[in-house]
């Protein structure tokens, strides 16, 4: 990697209550459980390490949560972006697997296979994606050479996003697995404006 490369790394929140139950979140606001509190916070020292020059976050209170054990750890103060956010899911928001899964089968499946366009009057795919990659470009573009921005954010928006920021169509999600709480995603762009290589995927402490 050379020296004068931007790089951008794509943090997933910590755990939540919601998350250990099966129930799907959304864009609705939870709050991180005990065990996302310790990823947080014993995440956050490995990311400062880094020397990140700039921290932005969905302004999801999971989220916000996250982003601030690395503030704390980092000394930055983070900017919360609502392009960040997870997709938006209608009437499944709140709802068990089970529930949703007992009454709409067939959708569930393709949910829980990645394919979050079978959500009825959810966010598509192509929406998500395009805010998301819309922030990040921004985020990369207020990065000076060398430097690290980081950008907490949500396991679909991230997934789904990431194809994208390599050139690819949205579609080759399909390719990655979801995140794991407190996973992130390595990123370095070699010019301004380039092209992003992948350099680690759902990488943990």
């Amino acid at each position: 990697m050379s020296a004068e490369a931007r790089r951008l790394i794509l943090l997933r929140h910590g755990r939540t209550p919601w998350n250990a139950e099966g129930r799907i979140q959304g864009q609705l606001d939870v709050e991180l459980d005990d065990t996302g509190h310790a990823q947080a916070a014993a995440t956050a020292p490995a990311l400062a390490a880094l020397g990140p020059a700039l921290l932005w976050s969905s302004d999801s209170a999971r989220a916000r949560q996250t982003a601030s054990y690395v503030a704390k750890e980092s000394g930055l103060e983070p900017t919360y972006d609502a392009r960040l956010r997870e997709y938006y899911l209608a009437d499944w928001q709140g709802r068990t697997h089970a529930d949703v899964r007992e009454g709409e089968a067939a959708l569930f499946d393709r949910f829980r296979a990645g394919d979050f366009d079978a959500v009825p009057g959810g966010e598509t795919t192509a929406e998500v994606s395009a805010r998301m990659v819309a922030a990040l470009t921004e985020l990369l573009a207020s990065t000076g050479p060398g430097e690290l921005a980081i950008a907490v954010s949500h396991g679909a928006a991230i997934r789904d996003a990431v194809p994208v920021l390599l050139g690819l169509p949205a579609a080759e999600r399909a390719a990655l697995h979801g995140l794991d709480n407190c996973g992130w995603v390595e990123l370095d762009q070699a010019e301004p404006g380039g092209a992003l290589r992948l350099r680690a995927y759902n990488r943990v402490v």
